[in-house]
């Protein structure tokens, strides 16, 4: 019976621990294997294999029962799900249901989660913007949150690391606040938004109408291919999983490729409920996991540890990760942990219409959906009296327009030859938040959940400033337009609530300073040196960008930090 203990233990033990599959985790899975350690990655969901597990792909409209439409049961059942843009019935089976995870919303937010292998990067929105040196020196700079640790060009050669695996489609457009990447051919602007782009370009310095950047194959490469993955189709039926491997996900992308190396086990149905600590080495020496289907408990053993299950899960693994050395939660000597998690402000949208360029229509499915406007304000100076800035969405489509006037056979006749209306014009605001200590999670003492691991309280809100950066946004997005020649120019306050935006950050900051701070520069918590955080608790400010691709980036400079100190005997 010994010999089975010591067999099980020696079972349970592996070179790295990675927590969570989704963006980073399959990027740190994929890198740890690469480089020849035995690597568990535990996923609480369900394991998701590409292709096999995307039930609704294929599906026509009739052949879903309700055509796409979630039922009204189901609105009942789960507001916080359906508030999600992405929550339809051909993408429901991807998203956590809100009976299923419970937690206590201290002030309204929207936690939208995705429990299976690969996470929400069957779900993302597949956005992949780089951040600038101002947005790494803007805390310093600015003087909010604490100072990042890194700047733009310690994590540029990782960018592009990452870029040339995943595959971005995007054009070199020389913006100092949106740097260049490694790209594929961009997807072209249509006429409108082009004609929009040359008014900006003349009549405002330093305002940029470009190509939104995506995670798509528009021109897939040998690596891409190596991947077993194929050209974008251009469907727009994303969410639902992508058979052809078009858009990047863990599914198809990472977790396969980690596969291939026979390094990985990959545990499906694994609820970390914490990081087990030992006080005499001073080191993580693994985690203790809860069945999600038996609630069995067991643990597994790791000399390096990375944490990425998603920003407000990781910071409740650490939280409830409690030892004699660290009573409040692994790593968190200055009481900061749970704090200054912040967001993107979405609660704006301005519309309008345009009366030329009707020789022009659009021509198929833009997969990365029009254009971006980099944010323009406060980047060389302070001009307003709000600190930072916004970036937006932009795009512009003909609809369909029918004379629906008539009677009996006219009518009938008039249905069946529909005509291009005049464009239509959107925008959504995508504005920076500042990191507050205010707003923060913390565990509850009395109320667990059904893996016996304590409520996430989540207390987390919009502020005075956010409103006056989405008036800012109204003010000149109005402007822009009119010297566009739209009309009929319209604002819409969206009334969505914060962590909707599915991009919430921090809790788990990067710092210089242990007493400002819970990581260091490598990601690395200051308690805890063989415990790296990567994806977005780690994050010390927001910026206006699409933050996946950061993740991404620095869980891959990570982890070559973290191989190189396990070679010296450091962790």
């Amino acid at each position: 019976m010994a010999n089975l203990a010591i067999d099980s233990i020696k079972d349970r033990t592996f070179d790295a621990i990675v927590i969570g599959s989704g963006a980073s985790g399959g990027w740190a899975a994929k890198e740890f294997t690469e480089k020849g350690l035995k690597t568990l990655v535990l996923e609480r969901g369900r394991d998701v294999v590409h292709v096999k597990d995307y039930p609704t792909t294929n599906l026509y409209p009739y052949e879903l029962d309700h055509r796409g439409e979630v039922t009204y049961e189901d609105k009942q059942l789960n507001p916080i799900a359906n508030r999600c843009y992405a929550y339809k019935e051909d993408t429901a089976h991807f998203f956590v249901k809100d009976d299923e995870h419970p937690y206590i919303q201290e002030k309204e937010f929207d936690w939208i989660r995705g429990y299976q292998v690969g996470g929400k990067t069957l779900l993302w929105a597949r956005q992949t913007q780089r951040w600038s040196e101002y947005d790494f020196e803007g805390p310093a700079r600015d003087g909010f949150a604490v100072d990042w640790p890194i700047r733009y060009d310690d994590i540029a050669p990782w960018y592009s690391y990452v870029e040339r695996f995943v595959g971005i489609a995007g054009n070199r457009d020389g913006v100092a606040t949106l740097p260049d990447g490694e790209f594929l051919p961009a997807y072209p602007l249509n006429a409108a938004e082009d004609h929009f782009r040359e008014v900006v370009s003349k009549h405002y310095q330093g305002r940029h109408i470009i190509s939104a950047r995506c995670a798509h194959l528009s021109q897939p490469q040998p690596i891409h291919i190596q991947q077993g993955r194929v050209q974008c189709q251009n469907r727009t039926l994303c969410q639902r999983g992508c058979p052809f491997g078009g858009y990047f996900s863990s599914n198809a992308s990472t977790i396969p490729w980690a596969q291939k190396t026979g390094n990985l086990t990959l545990r499906p149905f694994s609820v970390v409920h914490s990081i087990l600590y030992d006080q005499e080495s001073g080191k993580a020496t693994g985690v203790r996991v809860v069945d999600t289907n038996t609630k069995e408990e067991m643990e597994f053993y790791a000399q390096v540890i990375f944490v990425n299950a998603s920003t407000l899960n990781t910071n409740l693994i650490l939280m409830n990760s409690l030892s004699d050395r660290f009573p409040e939660g692994l790593g968190n000597d200055n009481g900061l942990l749970g704090k200054y998690v912040a967001f993107h402000n979405y609660t704006a949208r301005i519309s309008a219409e345009y009366h030329g360029l009707s020789q022009y229509k659009t021509d198929g499915r833009n997969p990365a959906g029009g254009g971006y406007i980099p944010n323009f304000r406060n980047v060389h100076r302070q001009e307003t009296d709000f600190l930072r800035g916004w970036a937006a969405a932009f795009g512009a489509s003909r609809p369909e327009v029918r004379d629906t006037g008539g009677v009996g056979a006219d009518l009938k006749e008039a249905l069946q030859l529909p005509r291009l209306g005049d464009w239509r014009v959107h925008s959504h605001m995508m504005a920076e938040t500042i990191p507050k200590e205010s707003n923060r999670v913390w565990l509850d003492t009395n109320r667990r959940d059904a893996w016996g691991v304590p409520l996430l309280h989540v207390s987390i809100e919009y502020a005075d400033d956010d409103w006056q950066r989405r008036q800012d946004y109204y003010e000149q997005m109005t402007e822009m337009y009119e010297a566009a020649g739209f009309t009929n120019i319209k604002t819409t306050d969206d009334p969505r609530r914060p962590g909707n935006d599915i991009h919430e950050m921090g809790g788990v900051r990067m710092g210089h300073d242990p007493k400002t701070s819970l990581l260091n520069k490598w990601n690395q918590l200051h308690g805890c040196n063989n415990v790296y955080v990567t994806d977005g608790a780690c994050m010390t400010s927001t910026a206006t960008q699409n933050p996946t691709l950061t993740y991404m980036a620095l869980t891959a400079r990570a982890v070559d930090h973290a191989v190189a100190e396990l070679k010296k005997g450091n962790l």
